[in-house]
């Protein structure tokens, strides 16, 4: 790997003031990296699912209209506005 000279040896140091190879801390980031990508792909993949089912959900005739979500909660913004 190609490092600037600044940053390689502030990392060198500060692996070394938290007594550990700088090797055993790259391989953790790795490790970190590594994981965190796995994670965001699944979910992103789980989300993809989700509105594809929220999708055929919709065109098979099942959910609500907009208006109608928005007929019944105008009687609940309206009790929270009246507390305001």
């Amino acid at each position: 790997m190609k490092l600037e000279p600044d940053l390689r040896a502030e990392f060198m140091a500060a692996a070394e003031a938290s007594h550990r190879p700088a090797s055993q801390v790259v391989r953790e980031l790795m490790r970190e990296f590594v994981q965190r990508q796995q994670a965001q792909s699944a979910h992103s993949i789980f989300l993809h699912r989700k509105v594809e089912a929220a999708r055929l959900s919709v065109d098979d005739g099942h959910g609500r209209s907009n208006e109608a979500v928005e007929a019944d909660f105008a009687p609940r913004r309206a009790g929270i506005s009246d507390r305001a």
